[in-house]
């Protein structure tokens, strides 16, 4: 599954330099990452609202096509030679975002069906998916204070350090379109709650051997 996965993650990289190139060419330029990130957020406003009003697979689609801004805008950035903290700071802080405006929506949808207190679990996957992003911010910080003063580790590669785990981002939207899809709102965000937290878990505990 593993190797399924980053084989996926590879292919989804190389269309997203490919579409990068292009836009990069046709626009001379004057596109630029923070742009791309920008409206890739903006359109998940949308896209939670259909979740919340019930339209799953219009919002499946449109997850999916905006979703991809998330590979494109790095791709762009470092065709444009603009990648760095800032922006790397910026995409990190949109994703969040965009997961708790995409839970919320659930969160609605569900409050509204025939079983409400359902719910809770669209609140636990949105709490869980913001644990794994936190331990992994906080890990790189701890890793990058003790490392201080001995030897310098690139933005870069720190930011890459602790990503892995069972859900990542990635995987969780994946999860949730999914979901959406096939009519399975509820149990999109239940497996999204549990693996999530288990993500974190796995996340802490690499971190706190590596320190």
């Amino acid at each position: 599954m593993t190797k399924a996965l980053t084989a996926t993650k590879t292919e989804v990289r190389h269309g997203a330099a490919s579409i990068a190139k292009w836009l990069d060419r046709v626009t001379g330029g004057r596109i630029t990452p923070d742009m791309v990130t920008y409206a890739g957020f903006a359109m998940h406003l949308p896209i939670a609202l259909m979740i919340a009003m019930g339209y799953d697979l219009w919002a499946a689609g449109f997850l999916i096509v905006f979703g991809l801004f998330d590979t494109l805008d790095g791709e762009l950035a470092r065709l444009q030679k603009r990648d760095g903290p800032r922006g790397m700071l910026l995409d990190a802080s949109t994703d969040r975002m965009k997961e708790v405006l995409l839970y919320s929506g659930a969160a609605y949808a569900l409050a509204l069906s025939s079983s409400p207190t359902t719910a809770a679990w669209a609140v636990a996957a949105c709490g869980a998916s913001l644990c794994v992003s936190y331990v992994k911010a906080k890990g790189e910080a701890a890793v990058a204070s003790v490392a201080s003063g001995k030897k310098h580790i690139p933005h870069a590669k720190l930011n890459r350090m602790f990503s892995d785990g069972l859900l990542s981002f990635e995987i969780r939207m994946a999860v949730l379109v999914l979901g959406l899809l096939f009519d399975k709102l509820l149990w999109a965000v239940a497996v999204i709650a549990v693996l999530a937290a288990y993500t974190a878990v796995q996340r802490l505990v690499r971190i706190t051997k590596e320190l």
